[in-house]
């Protein structure tokens, strides 16, 4: 018989910490499309661990990888020095990302990625002779990680209230999101695409577009419930953009790498930003890893701007382009494409979207949103409970149906690894409407998580 885990010490991030310990949901091995709990059950993984593990769970070229460079050489600084594999990764990247951007940036996650694209583009504002351009535009309901910078540029109020004040020369554009008009949609909305001229109708006309150095935005709004672009909605920011010398930035930490089936979310939409932040399918979250990805002009002229033999650019981390984060990158993109990840996470796109909407006129769902292998299921609140339907619905999926999901406010997330069979899209799906059902036959009981 296994000893207990004692949970007293561990201050679990975004957890209701005392409500977990009371009975704590524990995996301990994992393989594929599954997680196994500490009771010896097959979890179906129904959200890519954190919407990051996209070629399926302990993938053995990757794990390999990790294995063999671990007994080469554990750690090289790149302060000043560096180590091959970290160039190597660098060139991945660059090979996949869309034409022009190919200078990378490494960090360890998508929270630093976030505050080095800041950074770089305030600073490049500034070299550029554009001192005024301290500005930054993020947009309501966007999550931009946990650093100052990302709490700032994002838009959920629970990240923010207990912090203070961030950054002072920031301001929000609105959300597309429309249930009134959209719901239900499959793919991208119809409706909304005008929301993109308020940033120029109404924040551009406020500060005035020289005071501005960038806006950035998800392609996909993830974390906050799956807010979807209405079509043509992009393609206007990027043309405001251009219009007033601001630079587009994406974090595509949730897109990046497969999620809607292209390599990252400008291709699929055909829009180009300045920047790319990315993470999570980066390293397939074998080991923490993320990126900036930047034009090449950008680059250029910070190498410009500076005396030869000075620092261009005084930021970075210890863990900069670590050596067995850049060789499980490697063998990560190795596998996407020898696989064919893409490719796959692109063909079941269909079928995952009739399974999605499958659950349309079951109670309590107000709205489906999908694309790629994204969906949010919109769920109506218990009265005075808000979160508490959705989380029940966790719980029940978890310890009930052996299956994995997200929620977050009263909204269900699926992003599950790019591997899915049609087997396993019925099973989460299916898993989801019993529980749904369950809920409208029995006493509303559910507890809030808020």
């Amino acid at each position: 018989m296994t000893q207990p885990i004692d949970t007293a010490h561990l201050w679990m991030p975004f957890t209701a910490n005392r409500q977990f310990k009371q009975k704590p949901r524990m995996l301990v091995a994992a393989s594929g499309m599954h997680y196994t709990s500490d009771d010896g059950r097959q979890i179906l993984d129904g959200t890519a661990g954190l919407w990051c593990v996209n070629a399926g769970h302990c993938h053995p070229k990757i794990t390999e990888a990790i294995r063999r460079q671990a007994g080469e050489m554990d750690f090289a600084p790149m302060f000043q020095m560096g180590h091959p594999a970290a160039f190597e990764s660098a060139t991945a990247l660059a090979a996949i990302a869309p034409e022009g951007l190919n200078r990378v940036f490494f960090c360890n996650d998508g929270s630093e990625g976030v505050d080095t694209a800041l950074k770089i583009a305030i600073a490049w504002q500034r070299m550029r002779g554009d001192t005024l351009r301290t500005r930054l535009i993020g947009r309501e309901r966007a999550y931009h990680g946990v650093g100052f910078g990302g709490i700032a540029v994002g838009g959920i109020a629970g990240n923010r209230k207990h912090f203070g004040p961030t950054l002072a020369s920031v301001d929000h554009l609105r959300h597309p999101l429309d249930i009134g008009r959209n719901a239900f949609s499959r793919g991208l909305p119809d409706h909304g695409a005008e929301i993109a001229d308020e940033f120029e109708q109404r924040l551009l006309a406020l500060h005035d577009p020289a005071t501005v150095a960038a806006l950035i935005v998800e392609p996909v709004q993830g974390s906050t419930g799956v807010i979807l672009p209405p079509k043509g909605y992009l393609q206007k920011l990027r043309a405001i953009c251009d219009k007033h010398g601001i630079l587009l930035i994406f974090d595509e930490v949730i897109t990046g790498f497969g999620r809607l089936g292209a390599p990252f979310a400008a291709d699929y939409f055909g829009v180009v930003p300045d920047m790319i932040v990315c993470a999570k399918g980066l390293t397939n979250a074998a080991v923490p890893m993320g990126a900036v990805i930047v034009r090449q002009d950008i680059h250029d002229d910070f190498m410009r701007a500076s005396a030869e033999g000075a620092i261009e650019f005084y930021h970075g981390y210890t863990y900069s382009g670590h050596p067995l984060a850049a060789a499980a990158m490697v063998a990560t993109m190795g596998v996407y494409r020898d696989e064919q990840v893409f490719e796959r996470a692109a063909a079941m796109a269909p079928y995952f979207e009739d399974a999605a909407h499958s659950l349309r006129g079951l109670p309590w769902v107000k709205d489906v949103r999908n694309l790629g292998l994204i969906c949010g299921i919109e769920l109506e609140p218990v009265p005075g409970k808000p979160t508490a339907r959705a989380f029940d619905a966790f719980l029940k999926c978890f310890w009930d149906k052996g299956v994995l999901i997200r929620t977050t406010g009263d909204i269900i997330a699926l992003s599950p690894p790019l591997i899915i069979d049609r087997a396993q899209v019925d099973q989460l799906f299916g898993a989801i409407a019993d529980v749904l059902k369950a809920q409208s036959a029995a006493p509303q009981t559910m507890e809030s998580t808020v």
